[in-house]
């Protein structure tokens, strides 16, 4: 469904990603496990036009995506949560939602999807009227989700979303991850750092070092790896 093939990525002249092939099937959670500072998150930018690779192929379903711009990626169905929520902060979760459909003409169909969003994270539907600002991290994670799943995405993107949330709220947010995949099908590609986590949930995995996949398996085969456990699962 997505693939990328052979991508490098520059930022000036410093190469971020280099000779990156990926391969993500219909229907599959996919996880990018590595160090900070890997090329994870730029893998995700160069997927999403926003850091446009300078060499190499992205195909979604084999039409390629090259000079294809971000806000048209988001209309083909590539949607990502970027690191750190970036929801708006001085808008309400409703209007945050609203943002997330702001491509989209059809309003039953949003309503139905805001219905759905309300029913994955509760928690919103009672928020609906306060600003996204004073939301807690794990609301605000829970609302960038939800903004994303709100422009009916085909390849959910995840970059880092258990990223300096408490324990219980990583497992609720991975559990609701895995609902998401499993009731509509979505395709789901997530980069983080949390390996365990990651890996648990994902049905494949990749590990990145420098820029580089340095290895690919199953999700159950990388976390019985040794390599893996002693540099991502402190094991």
């Amino acid at each position: 469904m997505l693939k990328l093939q052979n991508i490098q990525t520059y930022y000036g002249n410093i190469q971020a990603l280099k000779d990156v092939t990926i391969e993500i099937k219909e229907g599959e959670i996919v996880a990018l496990i590595g160090a900070n500072g890997a090329g994870k998150t730029t893998t995700l930018m160069s997927i999403c036009g926003i850091t446009p690779p300078r060499s190499g192929e992205i195909l979604l379903d084999g039409d390629s995506l090259k000079g294809v711009s971000a806000d048209k990626i988001v209309q083909r169905g590539i949607v990502q949560v970027p690191e750190g929520r970036r929801i708006f902060p001085d808008l309400t979760v409703l209007e945050n939602l609203e943002m997330g459909a702001f491509l989209r003409t059809n309003k039953s169909l949003i309503q139905q999807d805001l219905n759905y969003v309300m029913t994955l994270f509760p928690i919103l539907e009672s928020r609906r009227h306060q600003l996204g600002g004073t939301l807690s991290g794990g609301e605000q994670q829970m609302l960038a989700i939800s903004r994303a799943l709100m422009a009916r995405p085909r390849v959910l993107l995840l970059d880092e979303p258990s990223l300096g949330l408490a324990p219980l709220i990583i497992k609720q947010i991975f559990e609701i991850i895995r609902k998401i995949n499993k009731e509509s099908n979505t395709t789901i590609f997530l980069v983080e750092q949390n390996a365990n986590q990651a890996l648990k949930l994902a049905d494949r995995g990749y590990v990145m070092e420098n820029g580089r996949i340095t290895l690919v398996d199953s999700a159950d085969k990388l976390l019985a790896n040794d390599d893996v456990r002693k540099a991502y699962l402190g094991m």
